[in-house]
């Protein structure tokens, strides 16, 4: 059911303008692609969003992540796993577990991002 509804009506999707870090990655068995952009300010992220190429289940996926992400530290933000969105979720199939570990890879890989920008001068903190 939540699923569902995330699927359907999809929360923070779409893209950030001078995002403070971008997450891409794909699974090529499956074709999706995610990809998060984070805004962090004083090392809280305090806008996430989401564009995702992919079925159903990789479109919940997201929404629900940038949902759990929204408003915590980077820290806090790393720590939430794919087992965390699938859960949140009210569960998954399991041949769309693989969903959930992008998003928390997508997720991850804008962390990653942000931090190297930061340690270059590209950004602020």
């Amino acid at each position: 059911e939540q699923v569902m509804d995330h699927f359907m009506n999809p929360r923070n999707m779409g893209e950030i303008e001078n995002a403070s870090g971008v997450g891409t990655v794909g699974n090529a068995k499956c074709g999706d692609i995610m990809r998060i952009y984070i805004k962090v300010e004083n090392g809280v992220i305090t806008d996430v969003k989401f564009k995702t190429f992919g079925c159903g289940a990789a479109i919940a996926t997201s929404s629900k992540a940038t949902e759990l992400v929204m408003g915590k530290t980077l820290d806090e933000a790393l720590a939430i796993t794919n087992k965390m969105v699938t859960e949140s979720l009210g569960g998954l199939p399991a041949v769309k577990l693989h969903c959930s570990v992008l998003a928390e890879e997508a997720l991850h890989e804008a962390i990653k991002n942000y931090k190297e920008r930061l340690g270059a001068g590209e950004i602020s903190a």
